[in-house]
């Protein structure tokens, strides 16, 4: 699962996301899934989603 769909990410969820500050490198950075910011059903880019850490990113890689 690549993130690009909202239906695979939950709340709960361990995710590996880029960060904007990121999208230069692509460097992940990996964390629970707070809250699910994109409102549409899929994005090409990835799900934005906020971890519980605070930080906002795309979703590039859910673990398992």
């Amino acid at each position: 699962m690549d993130g690009t769909k909202r239906s695979d990410i939950k709340q709960g969820l361990r995710v590996s996301v880029v960060l904007k500050k990121d999208q230069q490198t692509g460097k992940l950075t990996e964390g629970i899934v707070k809250d699910i910011l994109t409102n549409s059903p899929a994005h090409p880019h990835g799900i934005k989603v906020r971890l519980e850490s605070g930080e906002v990113g795309r979703v590039k890689k859910i673990s398992a």
